[in-house]
């Protein structure tokens, strides 16, 4: 069985590219998409990627990924949740409920940044945390999601 690795994006994230390019760099979010069915790819893995500035729509999506999990055909989800990882008890709540293994991963060094973000609300129910790698992050975030 082919399992799916769901790749998650918060809010501001479809504005890769021409958002502060000094923090995100210069790639958009249809570049780290093909970059990250490329890892997928070389590990037989399906990818689900999906990004929305909305919170209900990234817990729905969570939701699904518990359903594959529950089937036994969920490798993973990689989760950049933007801004709601700092203030989203609710999507701490979807991933507890849905028991996804889960990377939490951010393309900046959270912990050189203002300091209301280096408090995560999605760090104690993550499999694992990445950030400050760039848009490189997801495609070793892909790489270590393949692993488990």
């Amino acid at each position: 069985m082919q399992k799916t690795v769901f790749v998650l994006n918060g809010p501001n994230l479809n504005l890769l590219g021409t958002r502060e390019p000094q923090v995100y760099g210069a790639q958009t979010l249809a570049d780290v998409e093909q970059l990250c069915a490329q890892a997928c790819a070389r590990h037989g893995l399906q990818l689900r990627f999906h990004q929305s500035n909305h919170e209900g729509q990234l817990i729905d999506w969570i939701h699904e990924a518990g359903q594959l999990h529950a089937r036994g055909a969920l490798a993973g989800v990689i989760l950049n949740a933007g801004a709601y990882t700092h203030t989203s008890i609710a999507l701490m709540d979807a991933i507890k409920g849905t028991g996804v293994a889960l990377l939490e991963l951010h393309i900046s060094n959270v912990f050189a940044r203002e300091a209301f973000r280096h408090h995560s609300y999605l760090s104690p129910v993550a499999r694992a945390v990445m950030c400050g790698f760039g848009v490189q992050g997801y495609v070793l975030a892909v790489e270590a999601v393949a692993q488990w």
